[in-house]
């Protein structure tokens, strides 16, 4: 199981720790670097940065919205960064939810989601092969656009920059049953949000058959402490945040997918509290057992035990969110 560090999206402002904590981990031999976006700090800016800072750790974003940018212009960026890094990009896209894609960006949520992430991907893998013109007559994504406002002038293109890679890597983070078995079919590897080593019968029926060399580079964060309940409060904040903030209480996917896990009742309780504006108690009310299966958190000899129920299961890649280089040099001794 290689292990990668996950940076995440900026809060207020930059993150002045995170070029650090990038070149600790490629001293440390992390495989790779991740960063994210939400309606702030985009993903590819900070991972250009720590390209030019570093040599040979991989890049990914974890994850780009496909919402923010036509997949024309998001094969742009990863080509582009492919080139400046030497061959060291990972594309990792989202569809993210109807309120950020229609609150922030602007645009409809496709109503068929699958199909909308398929032409996306499908656009994204004819710019980087670069065989021919780009043409797609999608129903969410058409190459040329020949919808009724069209000029009629459009026409087929392809990128006047040669790829680096044809097969630059592609990874979805996919949280629905039939989306992440469609991921397995059209990406070269999946980014789940929350991963339980003990409960991998959720994901089973959709990863069947999976391709030779698939990714499942699930996120978790990892904190060495003595006082486990304390360590784990960083954790419950962030699922606070996710089930109850980042989605409508009839349409959210998190909640939907803490349910699926074993935790309907406390995941329904998270979300009425924090759309209540209760949200010191919506963290409160996350439960610990929930937060403790998806995370590392504790003493060191703790963390060694459970990190061998990552390595046992079909996780290949282990993003790391850690918020110091002493933590990254752990994971990576007792990982080694």
């Amino acid at each position: 199981m290689r292990l990668g560090l996950a940076l995440g999206y900026w809060g207020r402002g930059p993150d002045p720790r995170h070029l650090e904590l990038a070149q600790e981990a490629e001293r440390l031999g992390y495989d790779s670097v991740w960063t994210a976006e939400s309606w702030g700090s985009d993903a590819f800016t900070p991972l250009t940065w720590i390209a030019a800072h570093t040599s040979r750790i991989r890049l990914g974003t974890a994850i780009a919205q496909m919402a923010a940018r036509s997949p024309t212009t998001t094969a742009m960026h990863a080509l582009t960064l492919d080139h400046l890094s030497g061959g060291r990009m990972m594309l990792g896209l989202g569809l993210s939810g109807p309120q950020v894609v229609e609150g922030w960006y602007g645009r409809p949520f496709p109503k068929s989601p699958l199909t909308a992430t398929r032409e996306y991907v499908d656009v994204v893998r004819q710019v980087l092969r670069r065989e021919g013109p780009v043409e797609v007559a999608g129903r969410f994504h058409a190459h040329p656009y020949r919808g009724e406002d069209a000029t009629g002038l459009g026409k087929p293109l392809k990128p006047i920059t040669h790829p680096l890679r044809a097969d630059l890597p592609i990874l979805l983070g996919a949280e629905g049953p039939k989306n992440i078995a469609q991921t397995t079919r059209i990406a070269d590897g999946w980014l789940p949000l929350y991963w339980s080593p003990t409960r991998t019968d959720v994901y089973e029926a959709s990863l069947t058959d999976l391709p030779e060399d698939f990714v499942i580079a699930p996120m978790a964060r990892v904190t060495v402490c003595d006082d486990v309940a304390e360590g784990l409060l960083p954790v419950k904040a962030m699922l606070g945040f996710y089930i109850g903030g980042m989605g409508h209480a009839k349409r959210n996917f998190h909640a939907d997918l803490m349910a699926r896990m074993g935790y309907a009742d406390e995941a329904r309780r998270v979300q009425e509290l924090f759309l209540a504006g209760r949200r010191e108690e919506a963290v409160l009310a996350v439960p610990d057992a929930f937060a403790d299966e998806i995370s590392l958190v504790g003493p060191r000899g703790r963390i060694a035990e459970r990190l061998e129920l990552w390595r046992k299961g079909p996780v290949t890649d282990l993003l790391v969110l850690a918020p110091d280089p002493h933590t990254l040099r752990i994971l990576a001794e007792l990982n080694s």
